[in-house]
């Protein structure tokens, strides 16, 4: 079972109701910067970092252009 959760003030509350007895005790997992697609925070920021040469000097111009 997978339970969702936010932490604040020192508590996890979980974002839906919960069918667990009172008092159950669980065990938490928080995974580490990963995406989706396994890649980690590393790998992401390297693919952020990685310049064009796509010739246009103003890319807002083409902005919308992929847009649906």
């Amino acid at each position: 079972m997978t339970i969702r959760a936010i932490y604040e003030g020192g508590v996890f509350k979980p974002t839906e109701a919960v069918n667990l007895p009172e008092k159950t005790e669980v065990e938490v997992s928080v995974p580490t910067a990963e995406t989706r697609d396994g890649r980690n925070e590393e790998e992401i920021l390297a693919i952020l970092r990685t310049s064009y040469a796509s010739g246009e000097r103003d890319v807002a111009e083409r902005h919308n252009e992929h847009q649906p």
